[in-house]
């Protein structure tokens, strides 16, 4: 099959500031929360920090010549907030905001259009100290001020915004009760019901962020959310087992107290009655500032969960994953391309959103690379994990699905959070001790598929 893709797909890569920048106390940039998480021992492996990362904030001009030499034409990078206002409210960094004009500015010479992402999960410390972040209703105002004044400064180069990334990650996984969270800011709650307050919060945010890039940008902008929701996959592709994946989509992970009210402007009424006292407090007017008009959608892919349906019960079920299903190089990336069919599938007919464009914001995986005697990396692994999840993005277009653009995850190996620099992503190998980038097989792999536009 010739697995060639429309003339209008847009082919990139992805980073995150924290991961790739380092230079955590240049310029006037202060701590964010995962510079406190990282200096409390036995949070990272190997005791890593991102103190230095890829050093991208004094290398950016190698890393966008080497994007150019790729030939994508889509760069989907995010701001640090405590980079641009270091207390999280008040005074603006100008030192802070004149480096992304530098690299708005090296992407521009290259030909490559910016995506930004206004947080990616490093916010302020100072605001963790003041009112503990994500708790706190404040932080969503809070959020919008930042965006306001990010719009304002950058809104001339920069026409395509995402609001934040993965709010399951940096609240669910960021605030937990009775066990330690495995992501920064690592704070222990008294309830569930406060931990579901910390998403809502991050949802109202969303929100106020959305109508700040609007009021103000000085010219027409594109508005959207990045999420990583967990498809439900029917195991079987007959009608019985597509109407079960359906129906369990809703209650599946945090989808219906995150994507599901962000495009509906409700949460799902089954995952309300099944937290019962543990659902957040919803205000007067909260739902309307969440579902905020969105100009397209991100969604991180990496894994779903199988679905079967059942004569009882609610009529499906979720099934676990048998020991030798395979999985890459982190303990929750087992290898599930139709994942991607499946989530884009879901946003159009399950969630009714069919005039929603959407993008893959990420899709990439771990794997144990190595250097050869001859210093190359022949990741073939990573290789086959592409094509079998482009595979799967072909088949949602071909079917008529509004799929308009894939952006791999990530241009060069970075600080993995809590993994440190123990887990390697990126098409770029990055050697820590001396920072050089090697471009892996896959990099040369992709380069193709971008100059063919198709897989291949």
């Amino acid at each position: 099959m010739d697995y060639q893709f429309p003339s209008t797909f847009a082919w990139g890569v992805a980073t995150a500031a924290y991961q790739i920048e380092g230079a955590v106390a240049a310029e006037g940039r202060q701590n964010c929360v995962w510079d406190s998480f990282a200096a409390l021992p036995g949070r990272i492996q190997g005791g890593d920090t991102a103190a230095i990362a890829c050093d991208h904030y004094h290398r950016f001009p190698e890393d966008v010549a080497a994007m150019a030499r790729l030939g994508v034409k889509h760069y989907r990078f995010s701001l640090a907030w405590p980079r641009i206002i270091p207390e999280g409210r008040g005074a603006v960094n100008e030192a802070g905001m004149d480096f992304y004009r530098r690299l708005l500015d090296a992407l521009q010479d290259a030909g490559i259009e910016p995506h930004a992402t206004l947080f990616h999960w490093d916010s302020p410390q100072a605001l963790e100290d003041r009112y503990g972040s994500w708790r706190s209703r404040e932080m969503a105002q809070d959020f919008a001020d930042y965006t306001a004044a990010v719009v304002q400064r950058l809104g001339d180069r920069i026409t395509s915004w995402m609001t934040m990334n993965e709010i399951h990650c940096f609240t669910h996984l960021g605030y937990g009760v009775r066990r330690q969270p495995p992501h920064a800011p690592g704070t222990l709650v008294s309830s569930p019901q406060q931990v579901w307050q910390t998403s809502h919060h991050a949802l109202l945010a969303h929100g106020l962020a959305c109508q700040a890039i609007r009021a103000a940008s000085p010219r027409p902008a594109q508005v959207g959310l990045v999420d990583n929701f967990v498809p439900t996959v029917p195991l079987i592709e007959d009608k019985d087992h597509i109407q079960a994946a359906q129906r369990a989509f809703h209650l599946n992970a945090s989808n219906g107290g995150i994507v599901v009210p962000a495009l509906t402007g409700a949460y799902a009424p089954d995952l309300l009655e099944s937290l019962g006292p543990a659902a957040p407090e919803i205000r007067a007017g909260d739902l309307d500032t969440i579902a905020q008009p969105l100009d397209w959608f991100g969604f991180n892919c990496y894994f779903g969960t199988y679905v079967r349906p059942t004569e009882t019960g609610a009529g499906y079920e979720y099934l676990s994953f048998p020991k030798s299903y395979p999985r890459l190089h982190m303990p929750w990336l087992r290898i599930m391309p139709d994942c991607l069919y499946w989530g884009v599938r879901h946003l159009s007919e399950t969630l009714g959103r069919r005039d929603l464009p959407i993008f893959i914001t990420e899709n990439g995986c771990a794997v144990k690379d190595r250097l050869t005697e001859t210093g190359e990396v022949i990741d073939s692994d990573r290789i086959f994990f592409h094509r079998a999840y482009l595979r799967a993005a072909h088949r949602a277009i071909q079917e008529g699905f509004p799929l308009q653009g894939y952006f791999l995850w990530t241009l060069m190996d970075n600080f993995e959070w809590s993994y440190g620099h123990h887990r390697r992503f990126g098409l770029i190998y990055t050697d820590y001790k001396t920072l050089q980038r090697i471009p892996k097989a896959s990099y040369y792999w992709y380069q193709r598929c971008i100059q063919h536009n198709r897989i291949v």
